[in-house]
Order: C-alpha cells, then sequence, then structure tokens
C-alpha cells in the first residue's frame, strides 16, 4: 500500500489524508494486537481439530511361582490405550473455535475501522485548528490597522483618546487568540502524530480539498445497513455462537468418554492378552456446575449482544441528529447569514471612515462578522465529523477518500 511514501521523508511534502491512514496502519499497534488475536484463534482451531494422544505402558519383572510346577522366570506386559470422543463433543468445540475464528476476525475489522476514525477526526480537527488560525491571524491583522488609523486620529485630534485605548485592547485579545490558536495546532498535530504512529517531523504539514458533503440515506436505511455490517455485532454475535458450543460442549461432557485399551502379557509359562473398554462412572461429578456456568455465560452474552445493538443504533440517532444540525446551521449561513454580517461589516466600516460611527460600532460590526465566521466553520467541521462518526456505525471509514 503506497509503498513509496514509507521511502519518503515524512515532512518532505503535505500529506494528505489517504497517505496519513496508510501510515497509521502500517505503524499501528492496535492493528498488531487485534491480528495477533486472529491468529491465536486459528490457532485455537487447529487444538480443537486435534485428536487426543495414545498413551502406552510398559512393565516387566520376575515371576516367583510356587512348586511343585512353577516356572519361574522373566515377565512383560506392555498396554496401549486411546481416549475416545463421541462426535458431538469434538463437534461442539470445533464451532467453538470457529465462532472464536469469526469474533477475532470482526474485532480486527473493528480495530481497523476505530484507527481510521481516530486519524481522520484527528486529521480534519488540524484542518479546523489551522483555519481558526487563519481566521484569527486575519482578525489580528485587521485590528492592527484599526489600531493604527486610530492612533493617527487620536493623535491629531479627531477622535477621543478612549477609541485608542478600545482598539489596543481588542489588538491585545486578537494577540492572544493567535498565539492560543498556533499552539492548539500543534497540539493536534501531535495526536495525529501519535495515531498515525510514523516517525513524522515536529514540522510536518497536510492538505486536503474539502469537498461538499455526499448525501445520506434515509435514517432507516442507515439502521439496517449498520446491523449487517458492524463488526462489533458481528463480534457479538460470534461470541453468543461460541457460548452455545461451548455449553453444548459442557452438556456433552456429561456422557462418558470411553478409553479403549489393548494390552499384551509375556510369563515363563504363558502369553496373555486382551481387548479392553474403561469408562469413568459419573456418579459423584455429573457437571452440573461446569454446565450451569457455560449456560450463565450463554445468558450474558445474549444480554451483551442486545446491549451493543440498542447502543449502536443509539449512538447512529444521536449522530444522524447531529449531522441534520450542522446541515442547517450550515444552509443558514451559506443562504444568507455570512452576507448579511460581511454587509453589515462594510456599511459600518463606512460610516466610521465618514465620521457617522464612532470605533465602538465598527468593533462591534467587526467582532460580529468574525464571530460568524467562526461559527460557520465550526458548523462546517461538526458536519464533518458526524459524517465521519456515521461512516464508522455503517462501518465504512474511508468512504469519499482514495484507498
Amino acid at each position: 500500500m503506497l509503498p513509496w511514501l514509507f521511502a519518503m521523508p515524512a515532512s518532505a511534502t503535505p500529506l494528505t489524508l489517504p497517505q496519513v491512514i496508510a501510515l497509521a496502519e502500517q505503524h499501528s499497534p492496535s492493528l498488531k494486537v487485534a491480528s495477533t488475536q486472529v491468529d491465536g484463534a486459528h490457532a485455537a482451531l487447529d487444538t480443537a481439530r486435534a485428536f487426543s494422544n495414545p498413551e502406552i505402558e510398559f512393565g516387566a519383572g520376575r515371576s516367583h511361582l510356587l512348586p511343585p510346577t512353577a516356572l519361574n522366570g522373566h515377565n512383560s506386559a506392555l498396554t496401549i490405550s486411546q481416549p475416545v470422543e463421541f462426535p458431538g463433543l469434538r463437534n461442539a468445540r470445533q464451532r467453538a473455535a470457529q465462532a472464536g475464528i469469526a469474533s477475532g476476525s470482526a474485532l480486527l475489522e473493528d480495530a481497523r475501522i476505530n484507527l481510521y476514525t481516530q486519524v481522520k477526526l484527528a486529521f480534519f480537527e488540524v484542518l479546523r485548528r489551522q483555519d481558526e488560525a487563519r481566521l484569527a491571524a486575519e482578525n489580528h491583522a485587521l485590528l492592527l490597522q484599526i489600531r493604527n488609523r486610530v492612533k493617527l486620529r487620536v493623535e491629531v485630534g479627531e477622535s477621543p483618546r478612549y477609541e485608542q485605548v478600545k482598539s489596543e485592547a481588542e489588538l491585545l485579545i486578537a494577540e492572544s487568540a493567535v498565539k492560543t490558536s498556533e499552539i492548539r495546532v500543534l497540539q493536534f498535530k501531535d495526536r495525529l502524530r501519535t495515531l498515525s504512529g510514523a516517525p513524522l517531523s515536529d514540522q510536518f504539514e497536510i492538505v486536503h480539498v474539502m469537498s461538499p458533503p455526499p448525501a445520506l440515506p434515509a435514517l432507516n436505511l442507515l439502521r439496517a445497513e449498520l446491523l449487517d455490517n458492524q463488526p462489533l455485532l458481528k463480534t457479538a454475535i460470534a461470541e453468543v455462537q461460541r457460548a452455545e458450543a461451548k455449553l453444548e460442549q459442557e452438556r456433552s461432557l456429561r456422557i462418558p468418554q470411553p478409553t479403549l485399551k489393548w494390552s499384551a502379557e509375556r510369563h515363563p509359562d504363558v502369553n496373555l492378552w486382551r481387548v479392553s473398554v474403561a469408562m469413568p462412572l459419573p456418579l459423584w461429578n455429573q457437571r452440573a456446575g461446569p454446565v450451569g456456568e457455560a449456560h450463565a455465560n450463554l445468558e450474558r452474552v445474549r444480554a451483551e449482544q442486545q446491549r451493543i445493538r440498542f447502543g449502536l443504533l443509539g449512538e447512529l440517532d444521536q449522530a444522524y441528529g447531529r449531522y441534520q444540525i450542522a446541515s442547517r446551521q450550515m444552509r443558514v449561513f451559506e443562504t444568507g447569514l455570512m452576507r448579511d454580517a460581511e454587509a453589515a461589516l462594510k456599511v459600518a466600516e463606512a460610516a466610521y471612515r465618514y465620521g457617522e460611527r464612532g470605533i465602538l460600532d465598527y468593533l462591534d460590526a467587526q467582532r460580529v462578522f468574525r464571530s460568524t465566521r467562526m461559527d460557520y466553520l465550526n458548523a462546517r467541521y461538526e458536519l464533518q465529523f458526524a459524517l465521519v462518526e456515521i461512516e464508522r456505525l455503517r462501518a465504512n471509514p474511508l468512504a469519499g477518500e482514495a484507498k
């Protein structure tokens, strides 16, 4: 996957979202942990398929028989035992192991989806903080111009002293906002670097083109897609199947499993051989405890399956609600609110230039415009975050991204 990417210096060119995801998939410890669990589940299936080993016993000694017909001498005995499992027990154990493989594979898929989701959220958070830093820098530059203009007017006596004090205070607030936004950019870059697991430099950059948000299907279709594809539900279903197989396995163990034996003995005066069957008698231990534990575990995983199902559906409803709210806010901003705030700022600026309004009115209009732009930025990224969350719940974390 993108082998050229891993060979180049991490900060040589700005990284795109698919490239960061590829880095995370290559270096993520969580994926490696989940992958080893799948390997362990396959090994467990090999264990379940294996037959019990036979047992061999050999003994030798001397015979001392009583006269008058005694033949003293060496004797020896050989016994070979082979435990035998009934098909029901063996099949139940193998079904439990196969369910473990399904569970492990679903957990690996869930780990990959969660990793992609976390990387995308961190990536968009960096973009968001960079946009905030850009807006803060633009606001600072504008307030610096206003301060210089007010200072000049105060010096020539066209404006009162308090206007310069007010503009100085606004400029200091803007400077603090610029520094804060720059620190936040570095913080979220650190988080993205940690999630990627790659040796990215401190000065790495990212690039992304925000495409129009895709139209989502109806909520009932999203719910059906979640129930069909969500790996957490697949894991829960596999765990129920494994618990059912474990219960059947414990019940099968109530039936005594025989052991076939073949033995041969050699004495000075006679040779013996026999075939026998050994079978335990379930008198004192009828496995009521293990069967009860297996039954309780089955009820637990069934309840856990329902809890996961309802929890995921609830998360989908909440994410869909956030998506609708953010979409509605975006429409409000794009259909007039941004234009109105910009027009009000231009009017206030013109009035201030011609002396019809004071600096306070101009600063208020500028503050409203800045707040409106920031709210629009937040709404745009809240919409993106809601889409990422819905993609996670749909088990489609790379929707709209190049693989």
